[in-house]
């Protein structure tokens, strides 16, 4: 992913600054949540129900992870730990994560699928921001146009 040089130093920060607190405080309401009693006070008696809501606590915190350790390697790439080229390594790229089934969720208690959903918007927007960070890569580098003139290009069609 030699894309993040292709974008505003300052945005690139405020993207990955803003991603991670929102990363951040969700895996500390996920951690309380499927930590504490309340989740098994929730009509979760069923040991198969059990099961499966440990299964969905499992999904929704590797999500999280996978999330943070790009933002991670997102901010060691700003302040110069890695080298752009490193970030092309499988290693820094957010890693894949498994979607939830929505009937299986449909059973939980309400915290339990709003931590689900929201985990699985967040990893999914943070998919479409690389995705979006390596097709300006793509395109400028097929282009043959300056990464400035490529990220104006995005821009001015986004808008």
């Amino acid at each position: 992913m030699q894309s993040a040089a292709f974008l505003d130093p300052g945005l690139h920060r405020r993207l990955v600054d803003g991603l991670y607190l929102e990363a951040m405080v969700m895996a500390d309401e996920a951690r309380a949540y499927f930590d504490g009693r309340a989740s098994l006070d929730d009509g979760v008696d069923d040991p198969l129900r059990r099961v499966a809501f440990a299964c969905e606590s499992l999904k929704v915190t590797t999500r999280l992870m996978h999330i943070i350790a790009w933002l991670l390697s997102q901010r060691a790439w700003q302040r110069g730990e890695i080298e752009q080229v490193d970030l092309s390594d499988e290693k820094y790229r957010l890693g894949r994560a498994s979607h939830t089934e929505a009937a299986l969720a449909d059973d939980f208690p309400f915290a339990a699928r709003a931590l689900i959903d929201a985990s699985q918007e967040l990893y999914d927007r943070v998919a479409r921001l690389q995705e979006r960070l390596d097709a300006m890569t793509t395109s400028a580098a097929t282009l043959g146009v300056s990464p400035a003139r490529a990220l104006m290009d995005r821009l001015n069609t986004a808008f």
